[in-house]
């Protein structure tokens, strides 16, 4: 019986249990399974708990908005990470950050993406057959027009 084999399998799960793996995907039968991003540009470690997955991917949506575009059927949170950097870049420049709603528009092109707000599921979907630039544009209206846009919440005296 060849030995090679199982000392390699025990070292590879000695490995992933201490986390000096990275992972690329929430552990099967999560509820967020079928998302994936891209090694190459997050460190996750492999011994993480899913909660603390999605906070360090928040992390890097928010230190790196571009970073979004690695990333399959992003969780409900990476989209509000999203949509609050979207909302802060409006209030802070006179561009608008299309190039980040853009991305959010592409992460709906999967039916497995989960909605981050109600009816942004349908209001991108409205769009389809038009060219980014409108349907980015159309995001942002639908987007500027729920009541609280990107879950801001004001404060009031």
């Amino acid at each position: 019986m060849p030995l090679m084999p199982i000392v390699l399998d025990l070292l590879s799960k000695a490995s992933h249990a201490l986390g000096f793996e990275t992972i690329d995907r929430f552990p099967a039968g999560h509820a967020y399974a079928r998302t994936r991003w891209d090694r190459a540009y997050f460190d996750i470690a492999s011994d993480l708990k899913p909660d603390a997955i999605e906070r360090a991917l928040c992390d890097s949506i928010a230190n790196t908005p571009s970073i979004f575009a690695h990333i399959v059927n992003p969780t409900p949170a990476m989209q509000r990470t999203l949509l609050a950097v979207i909302d802060t870049r409006l209030r802070r420049s006179c561009n608008a950050p299309l190039d980040l709603v853009a991305l959010l528009v592409e992460a709906y092109r999967s039916p497995h993406t989960l909605e981050a707000r109600p009816g942004l599921r349908a209001a991108i979907e409205a769009t389809q057959g038009q060219d980014m630039r409108e349907r980015v544009h159309a995001t942002l209206a639908f987007l500027g027009a729920m009541p609280a846009a990107f879950d801001v919440i004001e404060a009031r005296d």
